[in-house]
C-alpha cells in the first residue's frame, strides 16, 4: 500500500472518529449515554439528521449553526474532527503501517477528549486513563513503544512524582495544588511512552503552564491561584513527545547513540 494512501485513510477515519469524540467530549462529564439519545442539538433538542452529521463539511455548509433553530454550533467540533484526523494522519506519516502506529492512534484517541473534557470542566475521567494505562502496558507487552518494563517503570515515575508533588503543596499551602486526574493521566502516558516519555511530559506541560499562567496574569485575565486546566497542557505535551521524542530525549542527552 502507498504511503500516501495509507496517511490518507488514516485522516478519512481520523474524521469519523472524532465525530464519535465529540460524543464523548459532550457527554462524558454530564454522565450521559454515548448511544442514546442520537445526536441532537443541545438548544432545540432536535435530531442531527445524517446529512447534517459529516465532519466538518456539515459545519461549514450550515455556517455553523443548527438547521433547525440556527442556535450556534460550538467550534469545538470541526476542531476535534480536523484534529483526529491530523494526528491519525501523523502517526502513520511517523511510525509507518505497524503496531506501534497503531499504538500512538489510540494514545491520541484518548488525549484528545481528555484534553477537551479538562479545558471545559477541569475533569479528567478515570473511564479514559484508566483503561489507558492498560492499552499502554498491552502495547508495551506487544513490542509497541517502548519495553513492557520502560512502561512499567513510567506509569510508577509519571504516577508517583506528581503524587509528591499533590503531598507537598497540601502540607506547605493547605490546598491543593493538582487533581488525581493528573496523576492518572501522567501514569497514562508512563504506560505509553515509557518514563522518560512521562519526565519529558512532566517538563513540557509545566512549561506551557507556567506561560500560560504567566501571561493571563500580565494580562489582567487571571491571578496566581487561578485555576488552569493542567491536564490539557499535559495532553498536549504528550501528543509532542509521542511525535517528537525520541529527538528530545537524544537532545538531552538521557539516551545516547
Amino acid at each position: 500500500m502507498p504511503e500516501w494512501f495509507a496517511i490518507a485513510v488514516a485522516a478519512a477515519y481520523g474524521l469519523v472518529l472524532g465525530s464519535f469524540l465529540n460524543v464523548v467530549i459532550h457527554r462524558l462529564p454530564r454522565e450521559m449515554s454515548l448511544l442514546r439519545p442520537r445526536s441532537h442539538c443541545p438548544a432545540c433538542g432536535a435530531t442531527v439528521r445524517w446529512f447534517d452529521n459529516v465532519p466538518v463539511l456539515s459545519y461549514l455548509v450550515l455556517g455553523g449553526r443548527c438547521r433547525g433553530c440556527r442556535a450556534a454550533i460550538s467550534l469545538r467540533y470541526p476542531l476535534v474532527e480536523l484534529a483526529s484526523g491530523g494526528l491519525l494522519a501523523g502517526c502513520v506519516a511517523r511510525f509507518g503501517i505497524t503496531l506501534t502506529a497503531a499504538e500512538a492512534m489510540v494514545m491520541v484517541l484518548l488525549l484528545l477528549p481528555l484534553a477537551f473534557i479538562d479545558l471545559e470542566h477541569h475533569l479528567l475521567p478515570d473511564v479514559l486513563t484508566l483503561p489507558g494505562i492498560a492499552a499502554g502496558l498491552a502495547f508495551s507487552a506487544a513490542g509497541g513503544l517502548t519495553t513492557l518494563a520502560d512502561a512499567a517503570i513510567g506509569v510508577l515515575v509519571g504516577g508517583a512524582l506528581p503524587y509528591a508533588v499533590i503531598v507537598a503543596y497540601r502540607a506547605i499551602r493547605g490546598v491543593e495544588g493538582m487533581g488525581l486526574g493528573d496523576v492518572k493521566l501522567l501514569a497514562m502516558v508512563g504506560a505509553f511512552l515509557g518514563w522518560r516519555g512521562a519526565l519529558l511530559v512532566i517538563g513540557l506541560g509545566s512549561c506551557v503552564g507556567a506561560v500560560v499562567g504567566i501571561s493571563l496574569i500580565a494580562s489582567g485575565r487571571g491571578k496566581r491561584d487561578t485555576e488552569l486546566p493542567f491536564g490539557a497542557f499535559l495532553a498536549f505535551a504528550a501528543a509532542v513527545a509521542l511525535f517528537f521524542g525520541r529527538e528530545l530525549v537524544h537532545a538531552l542527552g538521557w539516551v545516547q547513540g
